[in-house]
């Protein structure tokens, strides 16, 4: 009756440790498909190829512009750096060393053209991320596709 006895115990333990090998392989399986998994494709869906700052305006200075009118008197200066997603065919003034190719004249069109069309309140410094989303969304639609990545201001004085 002692060996009954010890038997039952000892198949006991080998079942539980058999069922956490089991629960602990199940675990790892779920956390390396699920979570880990999950984790990949967010960092491949958030990766692009490095894009092309392009400076807007007077590389000093920025931008100067009439904003409100011609008889409202205010001004505003603004640094913006536009990224841009890199294009095989398109080269740079920085890279020639010349006159700003079509591709910053335009860009540059478009940021005057959004910012005088602008109302004084639009300049709020709790609108800022509105106003780069427009600047971002304003340029995709004068390039015809999503060439912007995003849009940063490096200097904002309002006068």
């Amino acid at each position: 009756m002692a060996d009954g006895q010890k038997k039952f115990p000892m198949m006991l333990m080998v079942g539980m440790i058999v069922f956490g090998l089991l629960l602990a392989g199940g675990i790892s399986y779920f956390i390396a498909t699920k979570i880990v998994a999950d984790k990949a494709v967010d960092k491949k869906s958030s990766q692009r190829e490095p894009g092309v700052f392009v400076k807007l305006g007077d590389a000093k200075d920025g931008l100067l512009i009439n904003i409100g009118g011609a008889s409202s008197g205010r001004y505003l200066k603004i640094g913006l750096i536009v990224e841009l997603r890199p294009d095989k065919k398109a080269t740079t003034a920085a890279a020639t060393g010349k006159m700003p190719s079509p591709e910053e004249i335009k860009l540059a069109d478009t940021a005057v053209y959004v910012l005088r069309s602008l109302k004084i309140e639009d300049f709020d410094p709790l609108k800022q991320e509105q106003l780069k989303e427009l600047l971002k969304n304003e340029i995709n639609k004068s390039f015809g596709d999503d060439r912007v990545y995003d849009v940063y201001i490096t200097n904002f004085v309002l006068q």
